[in-house]
């Protein structure tokens, strides 16, 4: 990817939608089927946000397989590359992706597709952090982050993290702390991960301007 430096990659991380693999935090109180569909949503949620922001070019890597309707709907709407997480772990597959958009754009922002809370005015905000920091990380409200971004990383920040559970975010600050990196933190949000998180996402659903993508 010819690319001049000085420019901003967006990197959206998902997982390819198997019925069964996907939201399982969900259910029962959600059937396999729907809480596929609620995966997808998002994921288109988030796409849109991303290409909308107008701050860089999109890329869209997946975990899994790449050959989906999603995903081609993903292309449809503008993403600039699709590529495969590689790594053995959440952290080794954030750290390949972000080191990689490095080698060819000044700043790297990484999302997941489980925050639709990500728009606009905050993702500015991540990059307007950069400006003067290394790293900025968007923290979760349930204890995991939904945002790191970086014009400069090291692989101790994402090692010996115990992904999946509440610690995410604390551990994450103490490795940040130790790399000698400057970072920055951003507001909480939420990630809509079980059925308490439900009534928040239908809220901003309702909220969505009309013309918007049907999701």
């Amino acid at each position: 990817m010819d690319t001049d430096r000085g420019s901003l990659l967006l990197v959206q991380f998902a997982r390819s939608p198997q019925e069964g693999c996907v939201k399982t935090r969900m259910m029962p109180h959600l059937s396999a089927s729907e809480a596929c569909d609620l995966h997808c949503q998002l994921t288109l949620w988030t796409c849109d946000q991303l290409l909308n922001c107008g701050l860089g070019a999109v890329e869209l890597s997946v975990a899994g397989d790449t050959d989906h309707a999603l995903f081609r709907q993903c292309e449809a709407m503008g993403i600039a590359r699709l590529t495969t997480q590689y790594g053995s772990d959440l952290g080794e597959r954030m750290f390949n992706a972000v080191a990689q958009g490095l080698a060819h754009y000044e700043c790297v922002i990484l999302v997941g597709s489980d925050c639709p809370g990500i728009d606009v005015s905050y993702l500015e905000q991540a990059f307007e952090a950069l400006q003067a920091s290394s790293v900025v990380v968007g923290p979760a409200t349930d204890g995991g982050y939904v945002l790191i971004g970086a014009r400069q990383i090291k692989d101790e920040i994402f090692q010996g993290i115990p992904w999946g559970s509440d610690q995410v975010y604390t551990q994450t600050r103490l490795a940040l702390t130790r790399s000698g990196l400057t970072w920055a933190e951003l507001p909480y949000l939420a990630d809509i991960d079980r059925p308490e998180d439900l009534p928040l996402w239908e809220a901003l659903q309702r909220d969505r301007p009309s013309g918007s993508i049907g999701v």
